[in-house]
């Protein structure tokens, strides 16, 4: 009885010391930084009621004229280094990439296949991985893949219609959902080959189960905190994070369709079909001239599940938050509809991959909805050596710190963007994106670890963007919420609610 005592006790004392010395981290290192809550750290409020959005805001703008190229943070209960230098987070996304390869996030290839994808494995695994996909995202394949994406809008152009009737008025659209349609349609087809026909039938499988990646949790707060806070412990724990349904069904998904393909040997234009080849490879000569193995079946799952729940989600929201912006500024909506129509008009009235292209000031108008809504808020490295912050000596990273970029603070910076909660595409005119810096602008990340999918995000949006303004005068309405009000239980900013707009046809 005693020896269990003692051990409890020996063990709570562990706990209880590991747990102050990582909040004393920072105290420790002599760097400015909030005093941490013993259970989120600096994230009070995290999945309550505060989105991560307005924690990196707040936290930012306090520190930002501070002098100091970075403070310190604790997510949940691990030390960050806060980056509110733009110049330092290009030295760690460009310059001195190599010492910010990895991400540090928790995956699990042996328990938690899923997690295995290309934005959370590190170190060589992650390069080479790069390397195999990089071919599948090239403006060539993209263009590939346009004709399956102009089909599936051609289909949300029609629903639409369907339910905006031809008269003065026109109907009142809650476009979230719309868009969340649309999207799962094109990604299920183009990195599943599956008709979803979500456009047609709301509720299906392949859309519950994209939702819940989002909002539903495999373990309580407490054991996602440890796998958030710790992640290569998680590992060895053998812990998983996806919930049970959502693994099962995307795992037997995969594995049914590459079945299929392989015994009727049958072939599509998407990203499933460009997987399929590599696995079928079985070996694979980088760019460096070395060979590695193809890809395996739970490689090859990650690879899709990621860029369907990446796909969908990010280009969803970004549609409906611009058109949200687009029936509040109808001078910036009118100016848009007259670029297409005038695009179209010298393309023969045809969407197509020439057409979308030219479409300059649509690009713009999207690029500035990403800036006013960064879908995810922070972008994360780790250092991988102890780096010297270049001009601040006093300042080190030490190896193996978690590395936060608040990408979300950075484009509500009045320095950066004057006035910078007022929507304006003419932030982002060729002269001005050419006089800005990179960093300045992170919804894909950048450096070699940005989004691999960024044109295909930017194509699906371009496409359902303009079938919608080519067609429909966008306006608020008695159901518009304004401002928004955003869930805290999300990774990424969505709403609470749906966005209501009134569409009258053209």
């Amino acid at each position: 009885m005693f020896v269990v005592i003692y051990l409890v006790i020996a063990v709570a004392s562990l706990l209880a010391y590991l747990f102050h010395r990582n909040f004393s981290y920072w105290k420790r290192q002599g760097v400015a930084h909030d005093a941490p809550h013993p259970f989120y750290g600096n994230l009070l409020g995290f999945r309550k009621n505060r989105i991560v959005h307005d924690i990196m805001c707040d936290y930012y703008n306090k520190y930002r004229k501070s002098g100091n190229p970075f403070v310190g943070f604790y997510f949940l209960h691990k030390p960050a280094a806060f980056i509110v230098d733009p110049k330092l987070a290009k030295n760690i996304l460009i310059k001195d990439f190599s010492n910010f390869a990895d991400r540090g996030q928790f995956h699990n290839e042996r328990d938690d296949p899923l997690t295995q994808h290309l934005f959370n494995i590190d170190g060589k695994k992650w390069k080479d991985m790069r390397q195999k996909l990089s071919p599948t995202f090239t403006s060539g394949k993209m263009k590939y893949m346009f004709p399956t994406v102009i089909k599936v809008s051609e289909e949300f152009a029609t629903v639409m219609l369907e339910q905006v009737p031809a008269t003065p008025n026109g109907a009142v659209i809650e476009i979230k959902e719309m868009m969340a349609r649309f999207t799962t349609d094109v990604i299920g087809t183009c990195a599943f080959g599956i008709e979803c026909n979500t456009l047609r039938t709301p509720v299906t499988d392949f859309r519950t189960m994209g939702q819940k990646v989002f909002t539903d949790l495999r373990h309580g707060p407490l054991l996602t905190m440890f796998i958030f806070s710790f992640p290569e412990m998680a590992k060895k724990l053998r812990m998983r994070i996806f919930p049970e349904d959502v693994h099962q069904f995307f795992m037997r998904l995969v594995n049914d369709t590459i079945a299929l393909r392989e015994r009727e040997n049958f072939k599509r234009n998407d990203f499933m079909n460009l997987l399929i080849e590599l696995k079928q490879k079985g070996k694979v000569t980088l760019d460096n001239g070395e060979v590695v193995e193809g890809m395996n079946i739970g490689e090859l799952a990650a690879q899709v599940f990621v860029f369907y729940v990446a796909g969908f989600e990010t280009s969803s929201s970004t549609m409906s938050y611009c058109l949200y912006e687009l029936a509040q500024n109808q001078d910036i909506q009118d100016r848009l509809r007259n670029e297409i129509e005038t695009v179209l008009e010298e393309h023969n009235g045809q969407f197509t991959y020439e057409s979308i292209k030219a479409m300059r000031y649509l690009d713009q108008v999207i690029s500035e909805t990403l800036r006013l809504y960064t879908l995810v808020p922070h972008l994360e490295r780790k250092a991988l050596n102890d780096y010297v912050v270049p001009g601040n000596p006093k300042f080190v990273i030490e190896k193996g710190t978690q590395v936060l970029i608040p990408a979300c603070a950075f484009h509500r910076d009045e320095n950066l963007y004057p006035d910078p909660m007022r929507f304006d595409p003419d932030r982002f005119t060729p002269e001005k994106v050419s006089a800005r810096d990179s960093v300045e602008w992170l919804p894909f990340g950048d450096g070699p670890r940005n989004c691999i999918g960024m044109r295909f995000g930017q194509m699906q949006a371009r496409i359902g963007l303009a079938q919608i303004i080519s067609r429909f005068k966008l306006s608020v309405c008695d159901q518009t919420e304004i401002p928004l009000k955003y869930n805290p239980m999300s990774f990424v900013l969505g709403t609470v609610g749906g966005i209501y707009l009134r569409l009258e046809r053209v």
